[in-house]
């Protein structure tokens, strides 16, 4: 059972975008602090009234953010 939820944060053209990798969630924001605001409200509102053990999430999971960083080399 997973306790933690993961979360992969490409940066975008004007905003920072979520996909979620334990969860089919997608959101958005314009700063890092509006983008976690944002997931943990969708994650919240996804797995309302859910049945945690069918997405194999144990009870009150955190949530693990992972923000993707472009490795620029100058040659």
């Amino acid at each position: 059972m997973k306790h933690i939820i993961q979360i992969a944060i490409p940066k975008g053209e004007k905003y920072y975008i979520d996909q979620g990798v334990d969860l089919p969630i997608v959101t958005q924001g314009k700063t890092l602090d509006e983008l976690a605001g944002n997931v943990k409200k969708v994650s919240k509102l996804y797995l309302k009234g859910e049945n945690l053990n069918e997405f194999n999430i144990a009870p009150d999971p955190a949530v693990l953010i992972n923000f993707e960083l472009p490795l620029r080399l100058h040659v």
